[in-house]
């Protein structure tokens, strides 16, 4: 027994120092593991931090995103507001120019009518063209709407009164027509015969001087000159053969035979 007895200490010790070696080692492996803990909680708490400041700075973007997203809608609405104002501006200038282009078209045609009053006219009377002014045509229309009434005196004086007024007018011959055909209707025959002479001197190629001529003869045939008024049909026929006077004149002439 007391031999064995340094073994069983010497083993006793060598149990207590390899148990005191592996103590020594688990707090080794402990502290390193602390300090990979720590390490891993400080590098989160770093990561957390780091993404604290970029929500903050999303947080602020964002922010600042609403804030330019209202105010367009706000620059929208203001412009929808501008451009619903400029169309109903351009509206009505459409209207109000629509309607000073009225008004002076109006002007210019009441213009217009005012200045054609005063401004010679063409005419076409028995295929004779020319050109009068307003006073001259109401003149003349005036006298012809006395004539029309069976009112030969004053026709007589309408048509006199209008030769005095414009002796170089193109109604001449007409008016020398109707004012010997007037005298014609009032008996007055030798101042008809002077009238439609005075006709066919001034207008030897009017349309009317072959029916002046017939009603010449008619004044002779009343003033009992029958040579005369045979002479002045013979004068018709020969002039205006194709008139109308010239077929009533040989049917005058046939019966005076």
């Amino acid at each position: 027994m007391k031999r064995f007895l340094p073994s069983f200490v010497l083993l006793g010790c060598l149990w207590i120092g390899v148990s005191a070696q592996a103590s020594l080692f688990d707090d080794d492996e402990a502290r390193r593991a602390i300090l990979d803990l720590r390490q891993k909680i400080e590098l989160q708490k770093n990561a957390l931090e780091s993404a604290k400041v970029e929500i903050k700075a999303l947080g602020q973007e964002n922010a600042q995103l609403r804030t330019s997203i209202l105010d367009l809608q706000s620059l929208i609405e203001k412009l929808q507001q501008e451009t619903a104002s400029l169309r109903g501006d351009k509206e009505v200038i459409a209207r109000e120019l629509s309607q000073t282009q009225m008004r002076i078209k109006d002007q210019a045609q009441a213009i217009e009518n005012r200045l054609s009053k005063f401004e010679p006219q063409k005419v076409s009377l028995d295929g004779v063209d020319f050109t009068a002014d307003s006073a001259e045509m109401r003149e003349y229309d005036n006298a012809l709407a006395v004539f029309k009434k069976a009112d030969y005196p004053g026709a007589v004086l309408a048509f006199t009164d209008f030769s005095r007024h414009y002796p170089s007018s193109g109604f001449s011959a007409l008016a020398l027509y109707w004012l010997g055909t007037a005298q014609y209707a009032s008996r007055d025959f030798k101042g008809a015969i002077q009238t439609f002479k005075a006709l066919s001197m001034s207008s030897p190629n009017h349309p009317k001087v072959a029916d002046a001529e017939l009603l010449s003869a008619s004044c002779q045939v009343e003033l009992k000159d029958n040579k005369g008024a045979r002479k002045t049909l013979e004068e018709l026929v020969k002039n205006f053969p194709q008139s109308e006077a010239a077929q009533a004149a040989r049917e005058r002439l046939t019966k005076m035979k």
